[in-house]
């Protein structure tokens, strides 16, 4: 069972920025992809951006040159720095986890809040 803990979501302003944390339980060579996904009410969960074993990344194209993802491997960690906010980010952001396989098994944080609003 892998843990997931994500951390620094809150409130911030239009244009401001927010650097999302998800620290995981998961060793590094067992990890194929980590990403986040985010939730708006009403509204299904997508991808927001993804970061593969290898280290290429994809984004959504709502955020990108807005957001940038990234890890530390020896912290077991997976980052999202957000910039340039819209009301539209507003949402509850995920920290998704899919490790090698078969089977590709996948884990699930249990979500931080951003809400972008003046």
């Amino acid at each position: 069972q892998v843990q997931l803990v994500e951390s620094g979501g809150g409130l911030v302003q239009p244009g401001g920025s927010l650097r999302l944390s998800c620290a995981s339980s998961a060793t590094f060579f067992s990890i194929y992809t980590m990403g986040w996904y985010r939730q708006a009410p009403g509204k299904q969960r997508e991808l927001v951006a993804l970061i593969i074993s290898g280290g290429s990344t994809n984004y959504t194209d709502s955020v990108k040159g807005r957001f940038t993802i990234s890890r530390d491997n020896a912290k077991k960690a997976v980052y999202l720095s957000m910039s340039s906010l819209k009301p539209e980010d507003t949402a509850v952001y995920y920290c998704n986890a899919r490790l090698r396989g078969p089977p590709y098994n996948e884990y699930w944080g249990q979500g931080t809040q951003v809400t972008v609003s003046s």
